[in-house]
């Protein structure tokens, strides 16, 4: 199986999401693959587009704390209720793509930052 890190470059990603008739779930995987290998200006445009919409779409969505990185960090059950499925079914959704060395997702107490 190619590493996800192979499967696109930039170039590619770009010119899917530029496209009008692309599928969502091909456009969602240049979204993270821009997300994880993109150049910095492409992952910070997109990081505050995630944060807006998340803001907009999930506005009783709040993060619990920040990663070690600054990026926030939501309540497993929260998330899952926002998102209309179970904390376990989401848990094993993020372990996997941790699993296959996409990102990581999840994070002990002791690595965020907690807001009070």
């Amino acid at each position: 199986m190619t590493d996800f890190k192979e499967q696109w470059d930039e170039e590619m990603a770009m010119t899917v999401l530029a496209s009008k008739s692309v599928d969502s779930k091909l456009w969602a995987e240049a979204v993270e693959w821009l997300m994880l290998h993109g150049p910095d200006h492409i992952k910070e445009m997109l990081n505050k587009a995630s944060s807006m919409a998340t803001s907009r779409y999930f506005p009783e969505l709040k993060p619990a704390g920040y990663s070690p990185d600054g990026s926030p960090l939501y309540d497993i059950e929260s998330l899952a209720e926002a998102l209309q499925t179970s904390p376990e079914t989401l848990s094993d959704r993020l372990r996997s793509k941790e699993v296959n060395g996409q990102t990581r997702h999840l994070f002990s107490d002791d690595e965020t930052q907690k807001i009070h």
